[in-house]
């Protein structure tokens, strides 16, 4: 197993590494106006300059090399956008807690929600428990998710008495966004999970286990989910991932001062 695990972070790693290769180097081969807002009102010496102290006109395998370097030691650069040479590494210190933390809640609450609403999906195939559980899937991944988080916003606040925008030093500003963000989670595990589970209920194993008369509760919990969920563990590091990195449109929906809005 720990050979195993081993293999697999290695090629994770080595794919990572080729895939900020191959950035980094399409990056260094647009064209010069790319790098300058300005570049009308700039002389070729003023561009010849500008790309120097920028490091751009050294050898593709030297940059390369030192911004690994520089990735090692942590060391992100400074920005010539966002805010002239400030090093990222801090800008993304202040804003990223707020999208982790935001993440981190709204995956807590769409796990046990999704897998809860999944598994009763499954196991009532067919009747009210399912019909609701599909309605709201249905209307998840059909209605654009813009309205539904502004439905949310507008009348949760109002009927709540919660704050419209994010506020440090009101917890309760808090719910609306985290709520927000675990709503299509929780469809999206629940859809999936309900699949696994019932793939899992026609198999061979299932049927002779209800032919020995073991309940259909412990099936369905002890053997159907146990298996039903294994591909679902397999997506989890993925959505925690984009959990995490932050929702563009909830951060500036609700003036959260996280990441979504700085990958713009």
């Amino acid at each position: 197993m720990f050979k195993y695990c081993l293999v697999r972070i290695l090629r994770a790693i080595i794919s990572l590494v080729l895939v900020i290769t191959v950035v980094f180097c399409l990056l260094r081969m647009m064209p010069v106006e790319g790098y300058f807002s300005n570049i009308d009102k700039m002389s070729e010496a003023d561009i010849h300059n500008a790309l120097e102290a920028l490091g751009l006109n050294d050898p593709l395998p030297e940059q390369l090399g030192r911004f690994f370097t520089q990735l090692a030691q942590g060391d992100l650069g400074k920005s010539i956008k966002y805010r002239q040479n400030y090093p990222i590494a801090k800008i993304v210190a202040k804003k990223a807690p707020y999208s982790i933390q935001f993440g981190l809640w709204a995956m807590a609450i769409s796990l046990p929600l999704g897998f809860g609403l999944g598994i009763l999906m499954a196991r009532y195939k067919g009747k009210w428990v399912d019909k609701l559980g599909t309605a709201y899937i249905v209307i998840i991944q059909a209605v654009p998710a813009a309205i539904y988080y502004l439905f949310m916003q507008l009348y949760g606040s109002s009927a709540t008495g919660w704050s419209l925008l994010y506020n440090p030093s009101q917890w309760t500003s808090m719910i609306l966004p985290i709520l927000s963000l675990a709503m299509p989670s929780i469809a999206g595990y629940a859809m999936w999970i309900r699949r696994f589970m019932l793939d899992e209920a026609n198999k061979d194993y299932v049927l002779m286990a209800k032919a020995k008369g073991v309940p259909g509760r412990a099936i369905a919990f002890h053997h159907i989910f146990r298996n039903g969920v294994v591909p679902m563990v397999q997506q989890l590091p993925g959505s925690l991932l984009l959990t995490i990195c932050g929702s563009i449109y909830i951060e500036s929906l609700y003036s959260i001062p996280g990441m979504g809005g700085l990958l713009v």
